[in-house]
């Protein structure tokens, strides 16, 4: 077994590690957990970058795209983070059914 054909298994299982998260984002009781989950696929995808790369024997650029791809994701996180939390603390309607305090 070559090094490309163990990348290659990592790349499925990361894709098959995705289903739950997708399942989460479905029926996710609260938005918060919706987040969590988008913030976990976006991760598992940063690292798939990097083992296409591998296949690809192309390192560089994917390692250059999946540090932009985690950066544009955490950010996003951080942004829906904010804007729960400012919902909440506005004592209005918090979006997805959550309770505010």
């Amino acid at each position: 077994m070559t090094f490309e054909h163990f990348a290659i298994g990592v790349g499925i299982t990361l894709l098959l590690l995705m289903i739950p998260a997708m399942l989460r984002i479905v029926n996710g009781p609260t938005a918060l957990d919706r987040i969590v989950a988008v913030n976990v696929i976006g991760t598992k995808t940063a690292v798939l970058l990097v083992v296409i790369g591998v296949v690809f024997k192309q390192v560089g650029m994917f390692v250059d795209f999946a540090l932009a791809y985690a950066l544009l994701n955490f950010t996003g996180s951080i942004a829906a983070a904010r804007y729960l939390h400012r919902a909440a603390q506005r004592g209005g309607d918090a979006p997805s059914g959550e309770e505010a305090d």
